[in-house]
């Protein structure tokens, strides 16, 4: 229940920023939070990750994103009573993937916002559905180098 929680919890913050960006400010519209190191600014990005683009990569991005989607429901129902960092892990991936999903299939782009630069250099500038899937792949990492095989050490030591 908590990883479903989770994931309604990011898809609808995820989803209320976006439209306030959407509703508030104007296309590449940038507004300094913190100058020169944190700006909210407006991007649409109807290509892959970091813009990476081709003529359909936005089909591909939604069917795999659907798939993927489903693949990882089924995946997080078999391990519904795994460790809770793998289940809080796959929400946030799934919450993620949702998020960008829903903005792919309504407007045909994805809204991205937080625009952070170091050195004078932007950083790709992404929103919460990205966030979200970044710190799920984290922790996904996380419990699949650390704590797996413990895991496993301890089950076949039973």
């Amino acid at each position: 229940m908590i990883v479903l929680t989770i994931s309604l919890i990011i898809v609808v913050i995820d989803q209320i920023s976006k439209y306030l960006i959407r509703s508030t400010m104007e296309l590449h519209e940038t507004i300094p939070i913190i100058k020169n190191f944190f700006h909210l600014t407006y991007v649409s990005n109807d290509g892959m990750v970091f813009g990476i683009n081709f003529p359909w990569s936005m089909y591909f991005l939604a069917v795999a994103s659907f798939l993927l989607t489903i693949f990882l429901i089924g995946y997080l129902w078999h391990e519904r009573k795994g460790h809770i960092l793998l289940r809080i892990s796959l929400s946030l991936i799934i919450a993620g993937a949702i998020g960008n999903f829903i903005d792919r299939a309504m407007f045909k782009a994805v809204v991205d916002m937080f625009d952070f630069i170091f050195w004078g250099w932007h950083f790709y500038i992404f929103n919460v559905a990205d966030s979200a899937v970044t710190v799920g792949m984290i922790l996904y990492l996380s419990y699949s180098f650390f704590l797996q095989p413990k895991e496993q050490i301890a089950k076949s030591v039973i």
